[in-house]
């Protein structure tokens, strides 16, 4: 069965208008799900909202959005207000501009989506855009009205589709400068920086999401099902807390034991073992 899409529309290039739809690229449906049950009777437990004053339960009829001015000091805004404030959609994805890959900073990347044509007939203006993004390197800058809010979106050409991407606001992306404030300004050279490429260089491999692993998903489908086969479930056993003291000291240690699996080394130390030996034979052969 076909997944079924998260949006239909249009996307639109100037003149030329294809039928489009969104498919959501990530899903959490497969990761395990718990529901809150009452320990006594076994039931499931359902959430009830209560006034925090009074304790008294409150009605979905009553229960309207308010924005905080101050301690127990609310603007209330009724369904109906806010619903004036959501954007009209028109269902149509517009490009305004084209940028270079070089230019795009994924920390404004949001969530994903897979785009694809809705009408069969729409295949080959489809192909065309998603052609031209891949043979130029570039990414399209489009605005829409997705799930009640006005996105901006960067779609690029992604094998035989294309990838949409909702893109954060500015106001959303926190400043980096905020978390490095206090960051002391160090130095890196010498012996450090060709240790740190020696290891660099032994650890290096390939992009395969399917090598990595959920532990915690893991460990609760193993704890799930020694319960339902009355297994008693032991603890995982507590981790070691690793505290390196001497950073340059580390380093060496991580690349002799990277040596010792087969790796190039960046320096042999052998010739002091080799006078040694050299020194003793001849005080046995006098």
């Amino acid at each position: 069965m076909p997944p079924r899409a998260n949006w239909k529309g249009s996307l639109r290039i100037a003149e030329l208008v294809c039928p489009v739809a969104l498919y959501s690229a990530t899903s959490t449906s497969d990761r395990i799900a718990f529901h809150t049950i009452n320990r006594v009777t076994g039931h499931r437990v359902r959430r009830t909202f209560i006034d925090s004053e009074t304790g008294a339960p409150v009605d979905s009829a009553d229960q309207v959005k308010g924005y905080e001015v101050g301690k127990n000091d609310y603007v209330v805004l009724e369904p109906e207000e806010i619903a004036h404030a959501r954007p009209q959609s028109d269902k149509i994805l517009t490009i305004e501009n084209f940028l270079d890959w070089v230019e795009i900073d994924n920390i404004y990347f949001d969530k994903p989506f897979y785009l694809a044509p809705s009408q069969g007939d729409a295949a080959e203006l489809f192909v065309l855009i998603r052609e031209g993004l891949r043979k130029n390197k570039v990414a399209a800058i489009a605005k829409t009205v997705l799930f009640r809010r006005a996105r901006t979106v960067l779609i690029s050409a992604y094998g035989d589709r294309l990838l949409a991407i909702t893109l954060n606001f500015d106001y959303e992306v926190r400043s980096a400068q905020q978390a490095f404030d206090e960051a002391p300004d160090v130095k890196i050279e010498g012996e450090m920086l060709q240790l740190a490429k020696h290891i660099i260089d032994t650890k290096r491999g390939e992009f395969d999401p399917s090598k990595f692993e959920d532990r915690y998903e893991q460990a609760l489908a193993e704890f799930v099902k020694a319960k339902l086969e009355g297994k008693a479930v032991a603890p995982p056993k507590k981790a070691r807390e690793a505290k390196v003291v001497n950073l340059l000291e580390a380093l060496r240690e991580s690349a002799a034991l990277s040596d010792k699996n087969g790796r190039p080394a960046t320096r042999k130390r052998a010739a002091p073992a080799r006078k040694d030996r050299t020194t003793a034979t001849r005080r046995k052969a006098s």
